[in-house]
């Protein structure tokens, strides 16, 4: 890829969030290198205006291109959305609670345009105010006491249990290194990935959980996916649009299900053992500390684990059938927890 080829589209996806809209617009003006579009796609229903209200205050504030679009049914369908729209060679989905940087962009295209084998077909960047260690996590020791995971390298998905190791472990480096999935926090992709077809599956709906880790997964069979720790962000995590600890909760067993016999699949009766044994430490793990504290998150958090179990009972593999249950339990609890607060 020749620098004079290199144009980059970002694509944020959004949910009642203006404020945070306004400060990554902002932020993204500090960039080095400035992308050449910015497109919002809002899943907000049509009367909620306060980010759309923002683009248009905004708009003719940036040397870059800004485009509105409204898309709702969660983060994937809106990321598909602006995919579908963008015209970059190089596409970088970012969330909008994500600071980058001056020099992101522009490391990030860097590693493009030196991969003169074009191998290349995505790269994440390194949160830098995310990172911890596993002697300082009691969830991540036990992992490793109990040897419930086969690896730890961070970046890496355990094709033996169906478990992503957690990016965040990854402590500050220098250069690249290659992994098996990106967050879409802060990931740039080759435009040609998406041109072959991919694009995040219509499994995933309202919010997401793992559908990051499942088109990385995809495309690491044509292409190699790599993270830049010269490429430095800070999530902010924001508590505004997010949903019900009982839907994560459903979506941590029935998610990650789909993932594993999607990738690994047809399963074997020892991926299935160690599948289950991984979910079964958790719903113990987690169970513990709602009834430590008290806590009613918590609570809700083994409700939705409870029914995530049920549904796989009840329909085996993730064929057309469970696709649709797992539908149908989003769109009735999205009226629910689309609230701005978590």
């Amino acid at each position: 890829m020749e620098k004079r080829e290199l144009s980059i589209s970002v694509v944020v996806p959004t949910l009642r969030r203006p404020g945070e809209i306004e400060a990554f617009l902002q932020n993204l003006c500090e960039q080095d290198v400035l992308p050449f579009e910015v497109i919002v796609v809002d899943g907000a229903p049509e009367d909620v205006r306060a980010t759309e209200s923002v683009v248009e205050r905004l708009r003719s504030s940036f040397a870059f291109d800004l485009q509105y679009m409204r898309q709702q049914g969660g983060t994937a369908v809106q990321r598909n959305a602006g995919i579908d729209l963008a015209q970059g060679s190089l596409i970088a989905l970012l969330d909008d609670d994500v600071r980058l940087t001056p020099g992101f962009l522009k490391t990030m295209a860097d590693v493009f345009v030196a991969d003169g084998q074009k191998n290349i077909g995505g790269v994440v960047g390194y949160r830098i105010n995310r990172h911890f260690e596993i002697a300082g996590s009691q969830r991540w020791r036990l992992y490793k006491r109990l040897k419930l995971l086969s690896v730890f390298e961070p970046g890496r998905y355990d094709f033996a249990c169906g478990y992503p190791i957690n990016n965040n472990l990854q402590p500050p480096f220098t250069g690249t290194r290659e992994v098996d999935f990106m967050t879409t926090a802060c990931a740039v992709w080759r435009r040609q990935v998406f041109d072959s077809g991919l694009r995040f599956s219509p499994f995933f709906t309202d919010y997401g959980v793992l559908e990051d880790a499942h088109l990385s997964l995809k495309a690491r069979s044509k292409w190699k996916l790599m993270q830049c720790g010269d490429a430095h962000c800070e999530e902010l995590h924001s508590p505004n649009g997010r949903v019900s600890r009982r839907r994560i909760g459903f979506k941590c067993v029935v998610n990650y299900y789909f993932v594993f016999i999607d990738i690994v699949g047809p399963l074997s009766v020892a991926h299935k053992w160690r599948f289950w044994r991984f979910q079964a430490f958790e719903f113990l793990r987690v169970g513990a500390w709602a009834l430590r504290r008290l806590d009613r998150q918590s609570f809700l958090d083994l409700i939705g684990r409870v029914q995530g179990v049920l549904t796989i009972a009840l329909f085996g593999n993730p064929g057309k059938e469970f696709v649709d249950v797992v539908r149908q339990s989003g769109v009735a609890d999205q009226s629910r927890t689309y609230n701005g607060h978590a």
